[in-house]
């Protein structure tokens, strides 16, 4: 059997960053079989500037919403970005599939090998039976009135079984909420049962109105229900944030992934962190701060969600709302923000944790024998750390 050696200026594994003295033993398909001092490699290894990743794992993207790069403007809030999203994504088949197949290219491009993505249709399944890479598909539900409950959950549930029913390999799937103004109690009863041992999502704190609203039912959802003609006279605000509000509802889920968390508070990092302390159910911090700042013009705050908690992964969110589907560009964006993060946590956030989020653990995010994480190579970094110059290319695909 041929094996495939990798040296770098410094080897990350996905737990720890080795220095150049290391290198990476795999065979022919990237599958990894150990690493061993460089003396005692032998001949033909490869040689690369920076530093050698396993692939990264983008935890929350809306790889449908591809066709609609630049549609959107910058900075209209979260309630004005929503509306355009649902009245200005209908374009034609050819181009929505067609802008599905480059956004996976370009994903691909940037050493991404696995994706948690928002599905509200079947539109990428074409593209997916390619397995060019690894899909947690989170089947959106929403619905805000209680008498639509029962027919959004059923047409949910067909959209779940035709992607049960293809022959996609390296594709997991489940039902995922909306956010917790999208989901009314009768949805939301209907929807827990199908969180039970699986990974499941939601959109969380993602504006500052949406705690306004579970707080005392005011801020700008208020004008975003009016604007799509929906009675709310319903809800009763249970006095508490949107987060501790909805968070029974995920008892059985495995892994939850709370996505954005651009205005939650410190009250409820705590309530999280508890939980995830003393259950083997985990919730993880999925950031996506190129999207916060292409939507609200604002950041998630990392300087209180580290270093209280390593359970935080990375997203990309959509090209209706960010300039780029990389992994790379949304690390570069924490780093120039917050600076105090060191290289080694955001490679994890990139890597392990993803893919222990995604429940992908036995086969990616880290250089560990036996596992096919696919291999990057982050160049032009700094004293060994993530630059702005910094660019990711793909060494080794993991399908």
């Amino acid at each position: 059997m041929a094996y495939l050696k990798f040296r770098a200026d410094q080897l990350f594994t996905g737990n720890e960053i080795l220095d150049d003295s290391q290198v990476l033993i795999t065979n022919e398909q990237g599958i990894v079989q150990e690493i061993i001092q460089q003396e005692d490699a032998g001949d033909d290894i490869q040689q690369f500037e920076g530093i050698l990743s396993p692939g990264f794992i983008n935890c929350h993207c809306h790889l449908e919403l591809s066709h609609m790069r630049g549609l959107i403007p910058e900075k209209t809030g979260l309630v004005d970005f929503v509306f355009k999203v649902v009245t200005e994504r209908h374009q034609s088949e050819e181009q929505i599939l067609q802008a599905i197949a480059h956004a996976e290219a370009e994903m691909i491009d940037n050493g991404i090998v696995a994706v948690g993505d928002i599905c509200n249709n079947t539109s990428t399944i074409h593209q997916k039976q390619k397995n060019n890479l690894h899909y947690y598909n989170f089947i959106e539900v929403s619905g805000w009135l209680p008498e639509i409950a029962e027919t959004r959950f059923l047409k949910s549930s067909e959209f779940y079984n035709t992607f049960r029913q293809l022959p996609i390999a390296n594709c997991q799937l489940s039902i995922a909420p909306h956010a917790p103004y999208s989901v009314s109690e009768n949805l939301w009863q209907l929807l827990e049962p199908t969180f039970e041992n699986k990974t499941t999502t939601i959109h969380n704190q993602e504006t500052a109105f949406e705690d306004d609203l579970f707080l005392t039912k005011t801020g700008d959802f208020i004008r975003m229900y009016e604007m799509m003609k929906l009675d709310n006279s319903f809800f009763m605000p249970p006095g508490k944030s949107s987060l501790q509000s909805v968070f029974h509802h995920f008892k059985k889920a495995k892994n939850t992934l709370l996505v954005h968390n651009t205005f939650i508070k410190e009250a409820d990092i705590s309530f999280v962190n508890s939980f995830n302390q003393n259950n083997s159910q985990q919730f993880f911090y999925c950031l996506c701060v190129r999207a916060n700042n292409y939507i609200e013009h604002a950041n998630p705050p990392v300087g209180r969600l580290f270093p209280s908690t390593n359970n935080i992964v990375i997203g990309t969110d959509s090209l209706a709302s960010n300039w780029s589907l990389s992994i790379l560009d949304e690390l570069k964006t924490i780093r120039q923000n917050f600076p105090f993060v060191p290289t080694l946590n955001l490679l994890q956030w990139a890597t392990i944790n993803g893919a222990r989020a995604l429940n992908m653990q036995q086969q990616l995010g880290s250089f560990e024998k036996g596992k096919q994480p696919g291999i990057v190579n982050i160049r032009h970094t700094e004293n060994g750390n993530i630059s702005q110059r910094s660019i990711a290319q793909t060494v080794k695909k993991v399908i």
